[in-house]
């Protein structure tokens, strides 16, 4: 017990200092919302209660269009959706790809191994309008929309955003 309660400190002074940076608690959530709006140029809505979207892209091709970032520490084929507030995209970081199984003995750390980009009305529109909290994935699906690590033609990202992923890979924080 008395070791736990030392890791329990080291991870509630981490946690500390990652809440800091991200102006809001050490959540999973927040940290992938935090990186995305960085990394992507997304202007986030002030409060995090906002429904159907987390913000806007402020720049590119997808200037001024909503975006829902979701962080999964393992892709495991669901995204959640709310039918009723559809963003016009969603954004996906996500760590391993990993069937669903127990997580009795297992580890989520927080990396990003790839990144997709759903546009919501075309993929509403693949998945025959079955959408909820969570909603079933197909895989082709999943490969049609990555846009990190491989490069994906309709929407590229430069160097610095791939050199910005990169340092949260599993090689570079796990």
């Amino acid at each position: 017990m008395e070791h736990l309660a030392s890791l329990i400190k080291q991870r509630n002074t981490l946690d500390r200092e990652i809440a800091q940076m991200l102006g809001r608690p050490a959540l999973t959530g927040h940290f992938g919302e935090f990186v995305a709006a960085r990394i992507f140029n997304i202007a986030l809505h002030e409060s995090h209660a906002h429904k159907g979207n987390d913000g806007y892209f402020g720049d590119g091709p997808l200037a001024g269009k909503t975006v829902n970032i979701k962080y999964y520490p393992k892709r495991e084929g669901d995204l959640d959706m709310n039918r009723d507030n559809l963003p016009e995209f969603y954004l996906v970081l996500t760590g391993p790809k990993s069937a669903a199984a127990s997580s009795r003995g297992g580890h989520r750390p927080w990396v990003i191994e790839q990144v997709f980009l759903f546009n919501s009305a075309d993929l509403v529109s693949q998945l025959g309008g079955k959408i909820g909290t969570p909603t079933s994935v197909h895989q082709n699906l999943w490969d049609n929309a990555e846009i990190y690590p491989c490069d994906n033609l309709s929407f590229p990202l430069n160097e610095a955003q791939r050199n910005n992923l990169k340092l949260f890979s599993a090689d570079a924080v796990d």
